[in-house]
């Protein structure tokens, strides 16, 4: 997982306060995500050879820009198999991710381009999307050993339908909104806190859209009231191809 350090200026610092405490209301009233209201949105039905390329920029002052190909490579018993190619300057990855079923995933990414291994399976999205719809869940990645590391705590919920312009087009998605608290929390430093808005088009049964912010502080010393920040993340879809 990668992490950005620098000096926090008031404006960021109090965003990040802003987002902290809209973290723990999450986790306890309902949050309003805003958009019109709109149809409940059913599961997609995907097709070997369905590419999706998004765009993503990442970062505060020196900005990490990178495109992810995401190719359906096998549909079977056991699911959707998903080959992700993540090509930047300063990024080369190539990962897996697996999806028993639309929406739910037992392989695959939560924070930035790990692989993660879930238990349970991850809800990504909880079909039928309605708005008002809401999920909580804590998950175990696999690929940690079992201490110091905790679960993976999400809170998601669905808001209404915004029409949303990317490189890709222009689409009708649906909002959702996720609070997530990750699982790197030690001695020196408590869990990154990550707050995702969401836009889901179900023309292309994808998000077509996100918005990523994270942060995190450390445990005593001088820093411990202060906020590091770690994703500032916008990720658009650039194209898609249907498969056969």
């Amino acid at each position: 997982m990668l992490k950005r350090f620098m000096l926090l200026p008031n404006r960021v610092l109090r965003a990040a306060l802003t987002m902290a405490m809209a973290l723990l209301a999450g986790a306890c009233a309902s949050v309003d995500v805003g958009g019109a209201p709109g149809p409940s949105v059913s599961a997609p039905q995907y097709r070997v050879g369905d590419t999706w390329v998004y765009h993503i920029v990442d970062g505060y002052r020196a900005k990490i820009v990178w495109d992810e190909t995401h190719e359906v490579t096998a549909i079977g018993a056991d699911g959707v198999t998903v080959k992700v190619i993540a090509k930047g300057p300063t990024i080369d990855v190539e990962r897996i991710e697996k999806w028993p079923s639309p929406g739910v995933v037992l392989q695959g990414s939560v924070y930035e381009d790990e692989t993660n291994r879930f238990d349970p399976p991850l809800v990504r999205y909880k079909f039928p999307l309605s708005t008002g719809e809401t999920w909580n869940q804590r998950v175990i990645d696999l690929e940690k050993p079992p201490a110091p590391y905790g679960g993976i705590s999400r809170s998601t919920t669905v808001g209404g339908y915004e029409k949303i312009t990317t490189p890709a087009g222009t689409f009708d998605a649906i909002r959702m909104r996720l609070f997530m608290q990750m699982d790197d929390e030690t001695f020196w430093r408590y869990p990154t806190q990550c707050n995702y808005l969401i836009w889901y088009a179900p023309a292309v049964g994808v998000s077509v859209r996100e918005q990523k912010e994270s942060q995190w502080r450390d445990k005593g010393g001088q820093d411990a009231s202060g906020y590091h920040p770690g994703q500032n993340a916008t990720i658009e879809l650039v194209s898609y191809t249907r498969g056969r």
